[in-house]
């Protein structure tokens, strides 16, 4: 597939493993060869969001619960650090660099995740709920392993997805630890052109 035109707008997509659809971030594209996607997300964008079908967040649920109860979809609203995301066809992850409320760049967010391919206006994914976050020194973390094995436990993902899931985080380990690209100073000073619309659905 040729890659999505700079300036574009597409989707990016997570949905369960059971097929139903999930959150649905619109990007900005920045650039495409055809299987390295880079876009932007502004803070204040719409999305279409996940909760649970009672009304709460993810967070607001106990662990025991969040995998369990049925969830809906909901139109929102990104409330995180604006941030570049690098999503590669056939990687089980994708890299975000985030930027504060001035676009100084203050780390990466590495989510783990089940790659499903592209379509005609975006890109598939199953969330991996395993991710890492890595600060601008290059020091990291792993993150919510405890909602990674409760999602196994539930069968939200089977134990060989969380294992590929974590041997792919520690392919990024390497990565990171060395400072390769993309975690090698790529898109930490990027600034998005200020005449340029929010991305929409």
């Amino acid at each position: 597939m040729m890659g999505f035109a700079p300036g574009s707008t597409v989707r990016y997509r997570f949905h369960r493993p059971d097929g139903s659809a999930g959150q649905v971030h619109p990007l900005r594209v920045l650039a495409d060869d055809g299987t390295e996607l880079v876009g932007w997300l502004p803070a204040g964008t719409s999305i279409l969001g996940t909760r649970l079908a009672d009304g709460r967040t993810m967070r607001e649920a106990p662990l025991a619960e969040r995998f369990r109860l049925p969830r809906e979809r909901y139109p929102s609203t990104w409330h995180g650090t604006s941030n570049v995301r690098r999503v590669v066809d056939g990687e089980w992850s994708s890299v975000w660099w985030f930027f504060d409320e001035d676009l100084r760049f203050t780390g990466w967010y590495v989510n783990l995740e089940i790659p499903l391919g592209r379509t005609g206006d975006g890109v598939d994914r199953i969330d991996g709920v395993l991710d890492l976050a890595v600060a601008p020194d290059r020091t990291w973390m792993w993150k919510d392993e405890d909602e990674a094995e409760a999602a196994v436990a539930v069968g939200r993902l089977t134990a060989a997805q969380l294992d590929r899931l974590r041997a792919e985080g520690e392919r990024v380990i390497r990565l990171i630890e060395a400072g390769s690209y993309p975690f090698d100073g790529t898109w930490t000073a990027f600034v998005p052109d200020p005449a340029w619309p929010r991305p929409e659905l």
